[in-house]
């Protein structure tokens, strides 16, 4: 065995576990129905399917080796991984949406764009990932082959170059973010006269959550963007799995940022596993600014 595929196994274990639990609490509470909570349920679910591809591509790679199954497993993880980054994209608009139109966010028209934004993430995904099932592969011809097998150089290159532009999208959008948390906080010290404590911390916690969720993010995935890039096949395989799993980190963390450091997704997880409070417990509704 493999000891890279192994820990990429036990990755996809943990994230696919993770996961899982934040799709069962969103579908199970009735209260978590908010555009906010259908961006975190659509990443939590491509997050899961991220996991359980990493599973059956090791179970794949060891028990059932077929080149066609080979395939539909590279395809599957690129169009999971994919709808995770998608997803992640997506949940970051929603953000900007509520602070730059917090006044009409409440609306039927959000619910109409988180699902637009929603069919197109999901779309585009699973269209990138049939692209090596419907032949956009390396098997008959090794020269084209990139990095990652059965994946051939083009095909890297356009995964890369669409992470490099939602990577560059996002950071615009949280730049934006923090520039109309910074200039509510000066409002808020003019209508005051002076900027208070608790307005100090609040703002300084906001902008260092944005660049953490940033940071994380361009941790995980940029190595591994870069190095399919710039990386040759020749090169040997463990700087591949050395960039690749630290990207599957990302989907691990991810639960953690956007499902668990929330206040409903904490009590309905505690309804769901221990019945700690009544199933009928009311919810304050929030914006995806205070997540």
């Amino acid at each position: 065995l493999n000891p890279w595929d192994v820990m990429l196994c036990v990755s996809g274990t943990a994230i696919a576990c993770e996961n899982a639990l934040v799709v069962a609490i969103i579908c199970y509470s009735p209260a978590l129905r908010t555009p906010m909570f259908v961006l975190v349920g659509s990443l939590a679910t491509a997050d899961l399917l991220a996991g359980l591809g990493l599973i059956l591509n090791f179970v794949f790679q060891y028990v059932i080796r077929s080149e066609t199954v080979s395939l539909l497993t590279v395809g599957f993880l690129v169009a999971s991984f994919a709808a995770s980054v998608s997803s992640l994209l997506a949940i970051t608009v929603d953000r900007y949406l509520s602070l730059y139109n917090a006044l009409t966010y409440y609306s039927e028209r959000t619910v109409l764009c988180v699902h637009t934004m929603l069919a197109g993430a999901w779309g585009v995904s699973l269209c990138l990932g049939l692209l090596p099932v419907l032949g956009w592969n390396c098997l008959h011809d090794p020269a084209a082959c990139s990095v990652v097998r059965p994946l051939t150089k083009s095909n890297v290159t356009l995964l890369s170059a669409s992470f490099f532009l939602i990577f560059l999208i996002m950071l615009h959008l949280y730049i934006e973010i923090c520039k109309i948390v910074c200039r509510h906080a000066h409002q808020i010290a003019l209508q005051q006269h002076f900027l208070t404590a608790s307005h100090y911390v609040a703002t300084k916690k906001g902008v260092s959550t944005l660049a953490i969720i940033l940071g994380t993010f361009g941790a995980s995935w940029l190595p591994f963007a870069i190095y399919c890039v710039v990386g040759d096949p020749d090169y040997p395989s463990v700087y591949t799995y050395a960039t690749l799993l630290p990207a599957t980190y990302n989907s691990m963390i991810n639960p953690i940022i956007y499902a668990y450091r929330n206040q409903e997704i904490q009590r309905s997880m505690w309804v769901l596993l221990c019945g700690c409070f009544q199933a009928k417990v009311s919810f304050r509704s929030r914006s995806p600014s205070d997540v």
